[in-house]
């Protein structure tokens, strides 16, 4: 797994039935679409997505994300510079978490916040955040799980629940069993 998996797999749980194709997905995401192709082919060898690579596998993806994200990709943190709000500092977090006065971004030029810098997931993160409140909320999320305490990650968790619930409603529910194959 590649950070730029999970990217695609948390903007995948953000289509709302729509079927994103390899080009749409690498432009709303500032990705090569032979980059998201190589992804979604370690996703499927991952089993985080089916056999064709359109559904994601919520159970699979969910257990990752709560435990692995910090050992796989742990968050690396720096000065204090512009940017957009991150972590802690932005919705679905800042609204829960009100012990942080500590304000963390990802570095973006034309960022309105300041900051201590976390690095994200990929570099096009910011852009993409931007392009899409439920993947920015979902990017969010994922810093969490990757940095944050005990609290701030049982609330993430919550969170995590409500989008994968919500992709589960349109999407339906998918689990391959490894045995069946």
């Amino acid at each position: 797994m590649k950070e730029q998996d999970l990217v695609i797999l948390l903007k995948k749980l953000t289509s709302k039935g729509r079927a994103l194709s390899l080009r749409k997905l690498a432009e709303e995401l500032g990705m090569s679409a032979s980059s998201v192709s190589e992804s979604l082919e370690r996703s499927k060898k991952a089993q985080l997505v089916d056999r064709n690579k359109k559904r994601v596998n919520t159970l699979a993806l969910q257990e990752f994300m709560i435990h692995g994200l910090p050992y796989v990709f742990p968050a690396e943190t720096g000065r204090v510079i512009r940017g957009i709000p991150a972590y802690v500092s932005a919705s679905p977090l800042k609204e829960q978490v009100t012990d942080s006065s500590e304000q963390f971004v990802w570095r973006y030029i034309k960022g309105n916040a300041r900051g201590q810098q976390i690095t994200p997931l990929y570099p096009s993160v910011p852009e993409a955040a931007l392009r899409d409140e439920e993947l920015y909320q979902l990017l969010v999320i994922a810093d969490t799980l990757r940095m944050g305490r005990s609290r701030e990650k049982e609330i993430a968790i919550a969170e995590l629940n409500k989008h994968i619930r919500n992709y589960v409603e349109i999407e339906g529910e998918y689990y391959e069993d490894p045995i069946c194959e």
